[in-house]
């Protein structure tokens, strides 16, 4: 969903499971988030919270 920052500025937020076994996360943000397109739209990632299944 979008979620007001400030100053009409949104963020996105997704939650998502994960399993630690199959997915890592950082490979999953390095891999998935930081190339093309997406890191023209995607300024930063940030976990807020986090279960290990």
């Amino acid at each position: 969903k979008l979620v007001p920052v400030g100053y009409g500025i949104k963020k996105l937020q997704i939650m998502m499971t994960i399993v630690d076994d199959l997915v890592s996360v950082d490979n999953l943000i390095e891999e998935h988030l930081t190339v093309e397109p997406a890191n023209e739209y995607i300024q930063s990632c940030d976990i807020v919270a986090f279960n290990k299944i």
